[in-house]
C-alpha cells in the first residue's frame, strides 16, 4: 500500500476516482444512528452561538450611529427575527434528506459547479477561525491575569515585525491548543459542547450584568440618552443596523444544512430555530447595552468589548473576590468563543473541504485544516493591518446571499421539494444534477447577477466615492443579492427547464436512494444479529456437549 492510499479516508473498496470524488462517509446521507439532534439541541446551539464577544458588541455600532438604546435593540430583534426564516428555509433540505451544505449545493449549481460555492464558504470559515481564535486568545489573557497578575508583565522576546508579543501569542496559542480536542468529535456528538455552553455562558453573562449594575449603582447614562438622528437619517441608520445583524448570520444561513442534517426529525430544525435565534441574540445584545452603559458610569467611557471591560476590572490591585469573578466570566467567554469557532467555522470548513477533496479529507480532517490555516494566517496582523478588515469580511455576505437565493429558489420554486438523491452521487449523463458538464450555468448567471447589483456599493464600502443610490442598495445587500439571484434563477428555469421541475410541492426522494440505504442498513443489522445469535447457539451447543460427558 502506497503513501497516498494510507492517507485516504475510509471508503468502500473498488471505487473509481470519480466515485470517490463525489462521495465519502461524510458526504453520504447521515445514517439514523447519527441523527441525534432534537429540538432542545437546536435551542442549546443558538443559545451557545449567541453568547460570544461579537454578539455582545453588536449594538455598539448602532449606538455609535446615534440611535437610542431601545431603537438599537429593536433593530436587533428585527434583524435576527428576519434572518431566522432564511436559516430554516435553507436548513430544510438538510433536515429532510439528511445531507450537508456541499451536497445540497449540487442540486442547484451542479455536481462540479457547487465546488466554487463550497470553496468560497470553506475559505471564509478558515479565515474566520483565525479571527475568532484571536479573540479567544484575549479571553485567555484576561483569565490568566485573574489567576496570576504577573502574566501581564511577561517580557517580550518577539520582534516588532511579528505584529504581536510573547504574552499575547502565548494566550492565542493556548486557546488554539485547547480548541483542537473539540474538533475531534463528530457533529452528532458535539451537541454536548453546545449544551455545556448554553448552561455556563448565560450564568456568566447574567452575573456580569448584575455585577456592573451594582458597581455603577444603576444602569448608566446610555439608557437615558435619546436618539440624535431623525427623519430619513434615522430610518437608514436603523436599516444599516438591522442589516448588520443579518450580515452577521449570512454564513450560517448558507451552511444551515450542515447541522440540520443531524436532526432527529425535520421539525426539530424548524420551530426551535425560528424562535431561539431572535430571542437569544436579542437578550445577549440587551446585556451588552446595560453592561456598556454601566461602564460609562464606572470609567467615564463606554467600553463595548466585555473582554476590555474585564481587563479594566483587574487594574489597580483588585480584591481576590473581584479576581475570581473576572476569572469565571473570562472562562465562560473562552467556552463561548470555542463553541462559536466550532459551530460557525471548523465544522463548516470540514464539510466544505470534504467536498473539495473527499478522497483525503473528512469533516474532522477539514476542521484541523481550518485550525492550521487559522494559525498560519497570523490573524492579529490581519486585524491590525486594516481597520476595515472585519468590514470586508462582513461584506462577504453579498456573495453568500446570492448563493442562498439560488439554493432556496431551487428547492421551493423550481423542483418544489423533489430530490433525486441517487443523482447527487452519480455523474451519469442523464442525471438531474449533471447539467452541462456538471455545471448549472443558470445558477451561475443568477449568482453573478446578485453580486453585480451590489458591486458598486461594495466599492463604496471600501472607501471609494460612489452614487448614493448604489450605497443604499448595498446597505440592503443581503436582500438585494438574495432577491435578484432568486428572480434571475427562476426566470432562467422557465426559459430553459431542467429535469425534475414540478408544479406540486412535495418533499420526496424520487430515486428511492434513501429507502434503499435504510433497507441495506436494516438487512446488515439483521444479518449481524442473526450471526451473533448463531454464534451464541453454537457456543451453547458446544457448552452442552462438553458438559454432558462430565455428568455421565
Amino acid at each position: 500500500m502506497g503513501i497516498l492510499e494510507k492517507l485516504e479516508v475510509d471508503h468502500a473498496p473498488g471505487l473509481t476516482y470519480r466515485e470517490m470524488f463525489l462521495n465519502n462517509d461524510d458526504l453520504a446521507p447521515v445514517p439514523p444512528e447519527k441523527r441525534t439532534w432534537r429540538s432542545r439541541h437546536f435551542v442549546s446551539f443558538w443559545i451557545a452561538d449567541s453568547f460570544n464577544v461579537s454578539s455582545w458588541m453588536i449594538v455598539s455600532s448602532m449606538v455609535q450611529l446615534k440611535l437610542s438604546w431601545w431603537q438599537a435593540w429593536i433593530c436587533v430583534w428585527l434583524g435576527y427575527g428576519i434572518v431566522a426564516p432564511f436559516i430554516i428555509l435553507n436548513a430544510r433540505p438538510g433536515a429532510k434528506f439528511h445531507i450537508t451544505f456541499p451536497v445540497v449545493a449540487r442540486t442547484s449549481f451542479g455536481l462540479y459547479g457547487s465546488l466554487w460555492c463550497t470553496f468560497n464558504r470553506g475559505v471564509m470559515a478558515c479565515v474566520w477561525y483565525g479571527v475568532q481564535a484571536s479573540i479567544g486568545g484575549d479571553c485567555v489573557k484576561v483569565m490568566l491575569r485573574a489567576m496570576w497578575p504577573s502574566v501581564n508583565n511577561i517580557p517580550n522576546s518577539m520582534p516588532e515585525s511579528s505584529g504581536t508579543n510573547t504574552r499575547d501569542f502565548m494566550c492565542f496559542f493556548l486557546f488554539w491548543l485547547i480548541s483542537l480536542p473539540a474538533i475531534w468529535f463528530p457533529i452528532h456528538q458535539i451537541r454536548h459542547l453546545f449544551t455545556l455552553k448554553a448552561i455556563v455562558t448565560p450564568i456568566a453573562g447574567i452575573t456580569f450584568f448584575i455585577w456592573c449594575i451594582v458597581k455603577a449603582k444603576g444602569v448608566g447614562p446610555i439608557i437615558h440618552r435619546p436618539s440624535e438622528v431623525h427623519g430619513s437619517e434615522l430610518g437608514w441608520s436603523m436599516v444599516v443596523s438591522l442589516m448588520s445583524c443579518i450580515s452577521n448570520m449570512a454564513t450560517l444561513v448558507t451552511n444551515a444544512p450542515d447541522f440540520a442534517s443531524r436532526a432527529k426529525t425535520p421539525g426539530a430544525a424548524l420551530w426551535p430555530q425560528l424562535f431561539s435565534v431572535p430571542i437569544t441574540f436579542s437578550l445577549v445584545s440587551f446585556i451588552g447595552i446595560i453592561v456598556s452603559s454601566s461602564s460609562e458610569t464606572i470609567y467615564g467611557e463606554a467600553i463595548w468589548s466585555p473582554i476590555d471591560l474585564l481587563g479594566r476590572f483587574l487594574d489597580d490591585g483588585p480584591s481576590s473576590a473581584t479576581r475570581f469573578g473576572v476569572w469565571f466570566i473570562a472562562f465562560a467567554f473562552i467556552i463561548a468563543q470555542l463553541g462559536t469557532n466550532i459551530s460557525a467555522n471548523s465544522i463548516s470548513a470540514g464539510c466544505d473541504l470534504t467536498s473539495l477533496c473527499p478522497r483525503f479529507i473528512n469533516i474532522r480532517r477539514g476542521g484541523y485544516v481550518a485550525a492550521i490555516v487559522g494559525l498560519c494566517m497570523l490573524p492579529w496582523n490581519l486585524l491590525k493591518s486594516s481597520n476595515n478588515f472585519t468590514s470586508y469580511l462582513s461584506a462577504y455576505s453579498v456573495f453568500l446571499s446570492s448563493i442562498a437565493g439560488v439554493m432556496i429558489t431551487e428547492y421551493y420554486v423550481v423542483r418544489r421539494g423533489h430530490y433525486h438523491v441517487a443523482d447527487l452521487y452519480d455523474a451519469h449523463k442523464d442525471g438531474w444534477y449533471k447539467y452541462t458538464y456538471g455545471i448549472n450555468f443558470r445558477a451561475y448567471a443568477a449568482y453573478i447577477a446578485g453580486i453585480l447589483i451590489n458591486v458598486v456599493g461594495f466599492a463604496g464600502a471600501t472607501g471609494r466615492t460612489v452614487p448614493l443610490a448604489a450605497t443604499r442598495i448595498y446597505q440592503m445587500s443581503f436582500f438585494t443579492g438574495f432577491s435578484v439571484s432568486a428572480l434571475v434563477y427562476y426566470v432562467l428555469n422557465l426559459l430553459f427547464p431542467v429535469p425534475g421541475q414540478n408544479s406540486k410541492f412535495e418533499e420526496m426522494d424520487v430515486s428511492g436512494y434513501l429507502d434503499n440505504l435504510e433497507h441495506q442498513r436494516s438487512d446488515s443489522a439483521s444479518s449481524h444479529s442473526s450471526s451473533v445469535e448463531s454464534k451464541s447457539s453454537k457456543l451453547k451447543e458446544v457448552s452442552h456437549s462438553t458438559v454432558h460427558p462430565v455428568e455421565a
